[in-house]
């Protein structure tokens, strides 16, 4: 994908940076699914999730993370963008006739073949078990209970990285620099997500992000005493001790307690601590 620079006529266009995105006309209808807007609210009406809200109307496009449509080939009908995600998704056509939405790697374009399953050559787009796979090799949404789909590395640029295999689980590196073990007998998909320029988009204005379901989010610094643990004071006052959220709790600290898979970890991102 291209990025596109606009001319100043505006304040606003001078600094916009916008993709040239893929197809956005006419996805699927069988693959499609309604989408309700919960606005970070809970079934009481209660906001759980802050500045979530409004949004432009869209369409679910079912995803298969499973790829479980094993040894039937199938090719690529198009690159489509997905309002749903960061990564662009592709509409492939299996030889039975059977169509079905996947997240795109970066490289493939229409007419590509594709295949799923241990017999699948080592090709973008191909899903094999990670002990078919070569080391060395570059994967993205990669299973972590086996049959569940692609529960990991599916957001846009992302990519992991198979390092080592031992006593039937693979090591992998992470996008976050991570080390984890995980089954082998999982499947993933050969390459790595699409649309990384992604990265560079600059919206330029509020109501893009208003667009996407974003609302506005206020400094703690900017409230009142009773309202944050950072407001208060006579003018532009600091902060004052550890950064806290909103309900007053510390930020930064580590907060995964999940002791049954801390095992699988072989390495912290950013060198931090394992909790077992």
């Amino acid at each position: 994908m291209a990025l596109t620079k606009y001319k100043p006529t505006t304040p606003t266009r001078r600094f916009t940076v916008l993709l040239k995105t893929a197809n956005r006309n006419d996805p699927e209808r069988s693959l499609l699914a309604p989408m309700k807007s919960k606005a970070g609210r809970n079934n009481r009406g209660v906001v759980t999730m802050r500045h979530q809200g409004s949004g432009v109307k869209r369409r679910f496009r079912v995803i298969d993370f499973k790829r479980d449509k094993r040894d039937i080939p199938a090719v690529v009908v198009g690159i489509e963008y997905d309002p749903n995600r960061t990564g662009n998704i592709a509409l492939i056509a299996y030889a039975d006739g059977e169509k079905r939405y996947m997240l795109a790697p970066s490289g493939l374009k229409a007419g590509d073949k594709i295949m799923n399953g241990e017999k699948a050559p080592i090709n973008v787009g191909n899903s094999l078990p990670l002990k078919a796979m070569p080391l060395g090799t570059t994967i993205y949404n990669i299973e972590l209970t086996k049959g569940k789909g692609g529960q990991i590395v599916r957001s846009a640029g992302a990519m992991a990285q198979i390092q080592s295999m031992d006593k039937g689980y693979v090591q992998i590196k992470l996008p976050s620099g991570e080390i984890r073990l995980v089954n082998a007998e999982n499947y993933a998909t050969i390459g790595g997500v699409g649309n990384e320029e992604l990265i560079n988009v600059k919206l330029g204005k509020a109501g893009r992000k208003r667009h996407m379901g974003i609302r506005p989010s206020v400094r703690g610094m900017a409230m009142h005493a009773e309202q944050h643990p950072h407001g208060g004071g006579e003018g532009k006052g600091q902060v004052g001790g550890k950064s806290k959220d909103i309900w007053g709790n510390r930020r930064g600290r580590n907060t995964r307690r999940n002791k049954v898979t801390s095992k699988f970890i072989v390495k912290r991102r950013k060198g931090k601590k394992i909790n077992k």
